[in-house]
């Protein structure tokens, strides 16, 4: 009887673990509490489970490289004077720290690109006292948009100035374009001396729509279809005629003999 006491004992005791075991088995990681899950893994009888970190993969966006654009005012030395003071001739036989003061090494980039700008303009004005020609005009557009284009190199994000350039660049093409109809000669002579590409304006200007685009693909997918047919007509004619010729020639070859 004791035996069966005993038997009865350690049946009961089994069963209570089987029973907590599974119990733990059974939680999922989502309603499990800090005071169930103590680590980033927990282990069971029947299985277990683990609480991975989260992981983030951003996409990164490709930077393209663009190529700088050298500056006009790299042809500048240091020790040149500054615009106010290059006709002075005191400022000539100073000493030396007075000539440094009064020279581009310690000048702003305005009085730099006011230097730039008197060289442009010495290259196609008209006489000396010229300052008001359409060579002179087009001369200071073009010192102010490649000033622009420098600093839209490094300030890319800059509207306002862009919206400058792309004004003064408009104002040049309409001064060219009618320097081109009116006087060639001294239109040939500005773009060589500032070196500028003048490109030529299209005949007319069209807005682009999708209606026009899905238009323009139908009548070259048209017009290729004719020229296909039309290339087949011209093979069959070609092949018809060579062999009438051949018929020709047999039956004039038969009558003779």
């Amino acid at each position: 009887m004791l035996a069966n006491v005993a038997v009865r004992t350690v049946l009961k005791s089994s069963a209570g673990v089987l029973r907590e075991s599974g119990a733990l088995c059974s939680v999922k990681p989502w309603t499990c509490s800090p005071a169930v899950i103590t680590g980033p893994r927990i282990s069971c009888v029947g299985g277990s489970f683990a609480v991975p970190p989260p992981v983030r993969h951003y996409a990164r966006g490709v930077q393209k490289r663009r190529t700088a654009i050298e500056s006009q005012l790299s042809d500048l030395t240091p020790t040149m004077p500054k615009l106010e003071y290059a006709a002075v001739p005191l400022a000539q036989t100073t000493d030396d720290i007075v000539k440094r003061l009064l020279s581009l090494e310690l000048g702003s980039h305005r009085d730099k690109l006011n230097l730039k700008k008197e060289e442009l303009i010495s290259k196609v004005q008209r006489d000396e006292n010229d300052r008001s020609s359409v060579e002179v005009r087009v001369a200071v557009l073009t010192t102010r948009i490649r000033n622009y284009q420098e600093h839209l190199q490094t300030h890319r994000k800059d509207k306002a100035n862009k919206r400058r350039m792309l004004m003064a660049i408009d104002k040049r093409k309409k001064i060219l374009k009618n320097m081109r109809l009116t006087n060639y000669e001294a239109f040939e002579r500005v773009c060589e001396q500032l070196g500028i590409t003048y490109t030529f304006p299209p005949e007319y200007y069209r807005r682009v729509t999708r209606r026009w685009l899905a238009k323009k693909a139908f009548c070259i997918k048209v017009f290729k279809e004719v020229q296909r047919k039309k290339a087949e007509q011209r093979l069959a004619m070609k092949q018809s005629s060579a062999q009438t010729d051949a018929a020709a020639a047999n039956t004039a070859a038969a009558t003779t003999q």
